[in-house]
């Protein structure tokens, strides 16, 4: 039950930020459980005298953060936390961000073979015609839920002895780093909002049309050559992803 005691309205911290910080402590101390509805707007304005806006506003910025799902008609209810990824300012294993959240992390090889790849993906790999590479396709887990599928291009020249490594037990980047010819210094990355599709569904345990975070990495080594082309497929409904900037002047 919340504590009405604990909103106070003569301290400069905004009524909706008290709410909110009210509501997630029950929400995290397992008040409020997966899939359990809070109480409605009209019933936490009565119940703390505060306008609807206010309340309003807490419960949006909790929706936002993911920890809140509010249903039209039906009511507003606890979500599952999202994974938190940070790997967008640091280069990061999928694993190590994973097991920093708290969660178990685990890999399924889909595919692991050597190609010739599509011409798109041999521009990208800066591969001569006829060129071969490496193509390995992941889906990747936390707590056994699927959270990303990868598909990943290597040129095999360089890389050839990853194909000596069991990749659902070893991170890719820590072999690629046994080598500084091949070990990643610089990523570039395309993030996109795109739609799932069918091939999300059977390997993300998404519904269709749900949203999906699409991540195109290009990464390089130390004397800027291509190492690795990567495309990414992460459940919108299941991730949230921090981009810190800072000013340099």
């Amino acid at each position: 039950m919340l504590d009405v005691t604990k909103l106070k309205k003569d301290v400069p911290i905004p009524l909706y930020f008290q709410l909110k910080e009210l509501l997630l402590a029950e929400i995290t101390k397992g008040t409020y459980q997966t899939g359990e509805a809070i109480p409605t707007e009209k019933e936490l304005s009565e119940m703390f005298q505060i306008s609807r806006t206010t309340v309003r506003q807490a419960i949006s910025e909790l929706e936002h953060k993911g920890w809140l799902n509010r249903m039209k008609s039906k009511g507003t209810f606890v979500s599952k936390p999202k994974f938190h990824q940070n790997f967008t300012n640091a280069l990061e294993s999928y694993n190590d961000q994973i097991i920093k959240s708290g969660r178990v992390p685990s890999t399924i090889v889909l595919d692991f073979e050597v190609m010739v790849p599509p011409e798109d993906i041999a521009l990208h790999l800066e591969l001569q015609p006829g060129e071969k590479a490496i193509f390995l396709h992941r889906k990747r887990s936390a707590d056994g839920e699927p959270i990303v599928s990868m598909k990943s291009y290597l040129p095999y020249k360089k890389c050839e002895f990853v194909m000596k490594h069991n990749l659902e037990t070893e991170s890719l980047y820590q072999i690629l780093a046994s080598r500084e010819e091949t070990r990643i210094c610089k990523i570039e990355r395309l993030i996109e909002a795109v739609e799932a599709t069918a091939y999300d569904m059977k390997n993300l345990e998404i519904n269709r049309g749900k949203a999906i975070q699409k991540f195109i990495s290009k990464g390089f080594n130390a004397s800027d050559e291509v190492i690795e082309y990567s495309i990414s497929r992460y459940r919108g409904d299941r991730n949230t992803f921090e981009t810190i900037l800072v000013r340099n002047d």
